[in-house]
């Protein structure tokens, strides 16, 4: 089915969609539904972005062995089912295979600008003016920043020296690439996903000689199943007051997985879902077995030493740094202050989409949505795309700074406070507000004729 038909004069909305990953191809998908015009440019030679294992623009996180720990039901788009027989966490491979048929059902594929950068996007009177990587400049009415947030490796700066390898898992490709683990003493550094599943996955005693884990707190490692269901399947509905659907929840996974020091690992100093959900099927077996040593966080290096917070150390010849990813919007100048993440990761957001007071700009998919954010612009783009044709109104600027605040406090007050949860929603209920936004809005809209 072809959608991308293109309506469009001088006085209509002209917009530039950044990246062609999952946001960025359900974005352009709603578009040509509404008729508006767009172009889309993306810097590799295919769609996926995050998804394309080994995409040429060095910006993919996949590796090889990587299954997604979101089930198919909950990924998948609205009105583009996933195939029957996909399982209920798909490997990366057919997480890919899903865009591309996305968006070759939908006749988008040749609406994309493959192998085309943005490398500069300024803010004009008319405007957006978009420098590509030929050179050549265009303008647009609006702009669509759909570029994604795993791709800009966080690294610890520790002190000293190491005199063995030191990656983050971003680079990490298979237990002999980049790095040949056989027989090496490893440190994995981090008890998010990629670090549970990287440890679990080089844990074997055939492969690394030890494999330790570094992590300055504990975590609750949720598993992928409750009762041979995947378990987010099973999550709260969001019509469920936050705080009886919280204790729930948390009691559920008590009963679970029980203490975590009785795998051999730190107890967390915070609640079950005071964190991003750490998931995994193995980790806790691996642990429990004692294949995965657990060490304090990291102080300093020297050489093969590593020193560790405690004050003990331990002998190392590879470091997996699995220490998360910084936004960043490398298209918008440093004179665009304004445009950028402040020294906390922090970057508040109107639904998570519009800076307020920043006309014609829209960011779909910035955030770290739980369980998914793999079908988040989808139901962002509904907003957008009735601003756009005119039938949604924004609230005034300060409104929208209101709405914001409120909204940043409900979706954070569950988390510890650090960089990895500045972004943080709860998919479910951020939908549910979304929507109702979407009919307050169409009202403003109608009053103001």
């Amino acid at each position: 089915m072809n959608i991308a038909s293109e309506v469009h004069n001088a006085s209509a909305p002209h917009v530039a969609i950044i990246g062609a990953g999952c946001s960025g191809i359900t974005t352009a998908k709603r578009l040509a539904e509404y008729g508006i015009s767009y172009h889309q440019f993306e810097m590799s030679d295919d769609v996926g972005g995050n998804w394309y294992f080994r995409n040429p623009n060095g910006r993919s996180a996949v590796y090889e062995s990587l299954h997604i720990d979101t089930s198919t039901q909950r990924l998948q788009f609205e009105d583009f089912p996933a195939p029957a027989d996909y399982p209920d966490f798909p490997h990366h491979t057919l997480i890919h295979d899903y865009f591309r048929a996305y968006v070759d059902e939908f006749g988008l594929r040749d609406r994309i600008e493959f192998n085309s950068e943005v490398t500069r996007a300024a803010r004009d009177r008319d405007g957006w003016e978009l420098t590509l990587s030929t050179g050549e400049t265009r303008h647009y009415t609006d702009l669509v920043v759909a570029n994604g947030h795993h791709w800009k490796p966080r690294l610890p700066d520790y002190p000293g020296e190491f005199a063995g390898d030191l990656i983050h898992s971003h680079a990490y490709v298979n237990p002999f690439d980049p790095v040949e683990i056989r027989g090496k003493r490893v440190i994995v550094v981090g008890m998010g996903n990629s670090a549970m599943d990287i440890a679990s996955e080089l844990s074997n005693r055939w492969m690394a000689e030890t494999l330790s884990v570094s992590a300055r707190r504990g975590v609750w490692v949720l598993p992928k199943y409750r009762n041979g269901v995947a378990a987010d399947k099973v999550m709260a509905p969001p019509d469920l007051p936050k705080e009886v659907a919280l204790e729930a929840s948390r009691k559920l996974i008590r009963e679970l997985v029980g203490e975590m020091s009785n795998y051999g690992l730190p107890d967390p100093d915070h609640e079950p879902l005071s964190a991003h959900p750490s998931v995994s099927a193995d980790f806790l077996t691996r642990a429990g077995s004692g294949d995965i040593h657990m060490l304090p966080e990291i102080s300093r290096l020297d050489g093969h030493t590593v020193h560790l917070a405690d004050g003990s150390s331990v002998e190392a010849d590879v470091i997996i740094c699995a220490t998360g990813y910084e936004m960043s919007f490398p298209f918008f100048t440093d004179t665009e202050a304004d445009l950028h993440p402040d020294a906390d990761h922090r970057y508040p957001l109107f639904k998570r989409m519009i800076k307020p007071g920043v006309d014609h700009l829209f960011y779909l998919g910035l955030a770290q949505s739980s369980p998914t954010i793999v079908n988040l612009a989808e139901q962002q783009s509904k907003l957008l795309a009735r601003l756009l044709v005119g039938d949604y109104l924004l609230p005034d600027v300060a409104e929208q700074e209101l709405i914001m605040k409120a909204d940043e406090e409900a979706h954070l007050e569950q988390y510890y406070a650090t960089p990895r949860h500045t972004i943080q929603i709860d998919f479910a209920r951020y939908v549910v507000d979304l929507m109702k936004e979407i009919e307050a809005g169409e009202a403003r809209a109608q009053r103001a004729g």
